[in-house]
């Protein structure tokens, strides 16, 4: 039995339901169907080597089934002024591209190549399913499976999730009856439920928001170029690593201040801002899950949500003491997580400084997926790739600045990257920012108690 015949039977029309608000948001971004969150690079993959025999055929019906079992997979957000809307389009076939990759050579460096080039693809946002895949075999018994989503379709959470289903489709094609799972709640239903969420329950998440916010800006980094000089944009991902010891020292310092591994890198990151700024009112943008309930945990759908959080490092003297203030400001923060658009209400002119010609957003992310990194697909074995070590020139688009990600895998070194708009940005230096976060992270979580903030640094040449 299939995964697609424990599914709701979707329809055979087109049908129209309001937008989340998340989508409302990134419409605010809209720069038509070329580029930003509307177009054809916006995307997220997610990549596993494939132990075992995989039979493309069966493959390709649970692709098909994913896409029936995902309504977000056939959705396309249609922009038209205050009329926009989700338009859900019946199940059509995914797009299965395979790839003979050869038995020879390095396969680990081989596969990240493929993982760099499918990534650097171009997929339409209007064009369903919004869920391409590519198999890259080489030989029988070892593949590399290259999942890429357009991101108004899937968010980072969603990404392992549509692996976990995609190996039990396959497994139940494959005679494994006990592999079938129950219906999954629909993205549809996530914005009927955000849509009718009583008001009251979000009043005093607005008072938060408008008193923590009170004559707050955002804290943009200055761009290596201005936006009227009209460079060419494309999103470049330098990648770099934390040694395992400083990940565990992470971890250590996250136990002994009863904070999150996020909590003590986002820290770090304030400090890093403040040593390059000057500045002690630090407001950085994060990201939360957006889900609201448990019951959309399996849900695939582009839930995320835009976070400012602002932390006053005045009177901090040691690392441990700028923990503390951060800590309480990310409590307070998801204890009163909304839209953002909401958000933005309560504080216009947040992202002022983001406005101008010479400075740009830079996000922060530490991700750790709450979903497994392998399992059982038929009688071969599926391991998503981490800690991959190549940067590239061209990969999944941010619409407008930059943004650090941070992969919370306790197995080794950290993996990090950080990605940028090359019309903003340049490579070098922002090499050199990396270099200044991964030398403050090693030196504060290695000795807590030393002195920090108050230290004369500079942003990497202009």
């Amino acid at each position: 039995m299939s995964i697609a015949e424990n599914a709701t039977e979707p329809d055979t029309q087109v049908r129209r339901i309001p937008l989340s608000l998340n989508q409302e948001f990134l419409c605010m971004f809209d720069k038509g169907d070329g580029e930003g969150p509307f177009g054809p690079q916006y995307n997220i993959g997610y990549a596993s080597r494939i132990t075992g025999a995989i039979d493309t055929g069966t493959l390709r019906a649970a692709l098909n089934d994913i896409v029936v079992r995902h309504e977000a997979l056939r959705t396309v957000v249609v922009r038209e002024g205050e009329s926009g809307h989700q338009a859900i389009h019946p199940p059509r076939p995914v797009s299965l591209d395979i790839r003979d990759l050869g038995p020879h050579g390095d396969r680990d460096a081989r596969a990240e190549e493929l993982i760099i080039d499918v990534e650097a693809g171009t997929y339409p946002a209007d064009e369903v399913p919004l869920l391409r895949a590519v198999l890259g075999r080489f030989d029988d018994t070892d593949a590399v499976l290259v999942l890429v989503v357009h991101h108004t379709a899937a968010d980072e959470w969603s990404m392992p999730l549509i692996m976990r289903d995609l190996a039990a489709c396959y497994s139940a094609r494959d005679g494994e009856p006990s592999a079938a799972i129950g219906v999954a709640p629909q993205f549809s239903d996530y914005t009927t439920w955000e849509r009718e969420r009583p008001a009251d329950d979000q009043a005093a998440s607005a008072a938060y928001w408008r008193e923590q916010l009170r004559d707050a800006e955002i804290l943009a980094l200055p761009t290596h170029h201005a936006r009227s000089e009209g460079l060419p944009k494309s999103t470049a991902w330098q990648r770099f690593t934390i040694p395992a010891q400083v990940a565990d020292a992470v971890t250590s310092v996250a136990r002994e201040t009863r904070s999150s591994p996020f909590m003590v890198f986002l820290a770090a990151y304030n400090v890093t801002l403040h040593r390059l700024t000057g500045a002690t009112d630090i407001v950085v943008m994060t990201f939360s899950s957006g889900r609201g309930q448990a019951q959309f945990h399996d849900t695939v759908g582009s839930f995320f949500n835009f976070v400012p959080l602002r932390t006053d490092l005045g009177g901090c003297t040691t690392f441990r003491d700028v923990i503390a203030r951060t800590r309480k400001t990310c409590l307070a923060a998801y204890a009163h997580d909304i839209p953002f658009g909401q958000i933005l209400a309560e504080a216009p002119a947040l992202m002022g400084p983001a406005a101008t010609d010479d400075h740009a957003i830079c996000a922060f992310q530490v991700f750790r997926s709450p979903m497994p990194a392998e399992g059982d697909i038929g009688a071969a074995r599926y391991t998503e790739i981490r800690g991959r070590t190549r940067s590239q020139s061209v990969g999944g688009d941010i619409p407008d600045g930059a943004m650090w990600h941070l992969d919370m895998d306790f197995s080794g070194d950290l993996a990090g990257r950080l990605g940028y708009n090359t019309n903003l940005f340049d490579g070098e230096r922002m090499a050199e920012l990396i270099t200044v976060f991964t030398e403050t992270v090693a030196e504060t979580v290695t000795d807590p108690d030393a002195p920090v903030v108050n230290r004369d640094a500079s942003l990497p040449a202009q």
